[in-house]
């Protein structure tokens, strides 16, 4: 399961305010504020990490 963080706001500018407080917790950036609709903004981060090595299912102990 990818974590994702999503911030949504009413124009570009408060959107974009609300994705730099996400970078400056350690994530990044994933997708830059877009308006969706009329008034409907969204931008995403995700944690600046790499993905587990395997399948992600974790280590099986027999």
């Amino acid at each position: 399961m990818a974590l994702r963080f999503t911030v949504q706001g009413d124009d570009e500018q408060e959107t974009a305010a609300g994705l730099r407080l996400l970078l400056t917790l350690g994530l990044r950036e994933l997708m830059p504020p877009r308006e969706l609709t009329g008034a409907r903004w969204m931008a995403r981060a995700v944690p600046d990490t790499k993905a587990p090595a395997g399948d992600g299912r974790g280590s099986v102990v027999g």
